[in-house]
C-alpha cells in the first residue's frame, strides 16, 4: 500500500512539473527576457485564491500542456497576482510591484485582465478570460503581435 501512495505521489508530481508554467514576477526583468527574446510579454492580473474566471483561465488555458509548450518559446509570462487568503500571501515587495503594475496597466482593477506588451512595456491588446480552445487563446493572443 505504501509503495502504491508513493508511486502516485511520483506521478502527480511528475506531471505538475511537466505543465508547470514558467511565470515572471518582475516587470524589469520580464522586459529584459522579452528583448533578448524578441518575443511579447503576456501580463496576467489575477486573484488566485478568490476570483473563479481566474481560476477558470488558469485551468482552462494557462496550465495545459499545449499552451505552455507554446509560451515557452513564444511568450514571456509575467504574473500580477492579488491573493486574499493569508497563507497564499506575498512578500510586502511583491505585492508593491503587482501594484505598481495594476496602476500602469489596470487601473480599473479587472480580473481577470491579460495584457500583451511590448519588450519596452506598451500596449499591443488585451483581453481576460474567454471560454475557448487553448489554440484559439492562443491565436488571440498572437493577433495583438500585429
Amino acid at each position: 500500500m505504501k509503495r502504491i501512495i508513493l508511486v502516485l505521489c511520483l506521478f502527480l508530481w511528475s506531471s505538475s512539473v511537466v505543465f508547470a508554467q514558467e511565470w515572471q514576477t518582475d516587470f524589469t526583468l520580464a522586459k529584459e527576457l522579452s528583448s533578448k527574446n524578441n518575443i511579447p510579454i503576456v501580463l496576467v492580473f489575477q486573484g488566485s485564491d478568490w476570483c473563479a474566471p481566474c481560476i477558470k483561465l488558469d485551468k482552462e488555458i494557462w496550465s495545459t500542456e499545449e499552451f505552455t509548450d507554446y509560451a515557452k518559446e513564444n511568450f514571456v509570462m509575467l504574473q500580477a497576482d492579488f491573493p486574499k487568503k493569508k497563507k497564499n500571501s506575498l512578500s510586502e515587495e511583491q505585492v508593491e510591484k503587482n501594484k505598481a503594475l495594476a496602476e500602469q496597466y489596470n487601473p480599473k482593477g479587472y480580473f481577470p485582465f491579460v495584457v500583451v506588451l511590448d519588450k519596452d512595456g506598451n500596449v499591443l491588446g488585451q483581453t481576460s478570460y474567454k471560454k475557448i480552445t487553448p489554440t484559439a487563446y492562443i491565436k488571440l493572443l498572437e493577433s495583438f503581435k500585429g
